[in-house]
């Protein structure tokens, strides 16, 4: 006959196994999710640098229909860095919204252009900013707001898309306007064309491009104090942190030759923005 206490070591061990088994189980999901090696070993072996191109998100991303081909601000940095891994760069079409769960899954090895959320840092990790992209508003013809407080009123209506950057940032500097929440940045952009916004909130590099492609739409304005959000590389975890080193490296480095601004530059001339078109003041 078992007695209570043997009883009860039973339990225990059976509770122990259990747990050791599930343990185990979680274990085994994790370094299924994982690759083999590293990102950094994984390019250097295959000599594919892996990014995610993004069809229509000139200056970034710009995909040329008739040849296929690629170009842009991101797509000038990752052949940059591939050039210096020794590999070749490969592009995966996606989504800014997919993006991160391609990194997850291993598509791709880093994407350019992305904001670095609280959520995102989640899922995935960040090197240093690419840049700074500073908060703008395009302000409809006769509407000349100078400082962020000038918006910050509730007879004054600011048009954002919804769950952006842009949004966020609205929400907690300006918590006394009238925001009008819209679907995407073309609604908007429409929202201000119609009258029912006095202005809408982008940053810089897309504000540019909107205004270019639709001058009627309002002037670019950049509120005082100067607001910004940096733009990074997002990376897969990776518990070997050397590919996350090196684009921090790489970044710095191409930063100090001025390669950036160049990048940068040149990517606006997609849209047909020149230097004379960007507001005084303003810096990448």
């Amino acid at each position: 006959m078992v007695n209570r206490r043997e009883i009860g070591s039973l339990v225990g061990l059976g509770a122990a196994a259990a747990a050791m088994a599930a343990g185990s189980a979680v274990s085994q999901a994790v370094a299924q999710t994982q690759p083999a090696e590293s990102t950094f070993a994984q390019i250097r072996k295959t000599k594919k640098l892996r990014i995610a191109g993004i069809v229509g998100t000139e200056p970034y991303y710009h995909k040329d229909i008739a040849t296929g081909q690629w170009s842009g601000f991101c797509v000038s940095m990752a052949n940059d860095l591939a050039k210096a891994l020794e590999a070749e760069v490969e592009i995966i079409e996606s989504t800014w919204g997919n993006s991160v769960l391609d990194l997850q899954s291993n598509k791709i090895d880093i994407m350019f252009g992305l904001s670095p959320t609280p959520s995102r840092a989640l899922i995935v990790e960040f090197t240093r900013p690419i840049m700074n992209n500073t908060f703008t508003v395009i302000a409809k013809p006769g509407f000349e707001p100078k400082t962020w407080e000038d918006l910050n009123k509730p007879e004054v209506r600011v048009a954002v898309d919804i769950g952006s950057t842009h949004d966020l940032y609205a929400r907690r500097t300006l918590p006394k306007a009238t925001l009008v929440a819209l679907k995407t940045p073309d609604d908007a952009v429409l929202a201000v064309q119609a009258g029912r916004a006095d202005c809408l909130i982008q940053v810089a590099m897309l504000s540019l491009v909107t205004v270019k492609k639709n001058a009627k739409v309002g002037k670019v304005i950049i509120p005082t104090p100067v607001a910004s959000q940096p733009t990074c590389c997002g990376v897969r975890v990776d518990v070997d942190t050397r590919f996350r080193t090196y684009v921090d490296n790489w970044l710095e480095y191409s930063r100090s030759l001025g390669a950036l601004r160049e990048w940068i530059l040149s990517s606006l001339t997609l849209v047909n923005i020149g230097e004379q078109d960007i507001p005084p003041g303003l810096q990448f």
